[in-house]
């Protein structure tokens, strides 16, 4: 993606974070706010209980959160469309 804005710079030391599902949506002062959640367990006990953690919010303005839902459902869409690559190759996604 090529903006005109300021120069992007990849930092190799930003955390991957991994959420099971997106638990909710709400918009405040033009921002749209987005729960995250996760599975844990309490190992405490045995069989340990499950539960659905609230792990991080995303909050991002409205015009930007509409370009990254394009963003993602174009790209699903690119790879729905291309041919099934055998176990050992990979692609690059920009």
């Amino acid at each position: 993606m090529t903006t005109n804005g300021p120069t992007f710079v990849n930092n190799l030391h930003a955390p991957d974070v991994f959420a099971d599902a997106a638990t909710g949506f709400f918009i405040f002062g033009g921002n749209l706010r987005i729960t995250f959640e996760s599975l844990r367990v309490d190992h405490s006990s045995s069989p340990g209980p499950i539960s659905r953690v609230a792990i991080g919010r995303l909050i991002m303005p409205v015009d930007q959160a509409e370009n990254l839902a394009k963003g993602i459902l174009d790209f699903l869409e690119q790879q729905r469309n291309q041919p099934t690559p055998n176990a050992q190759s990979s692609t690059a996604v920009n």
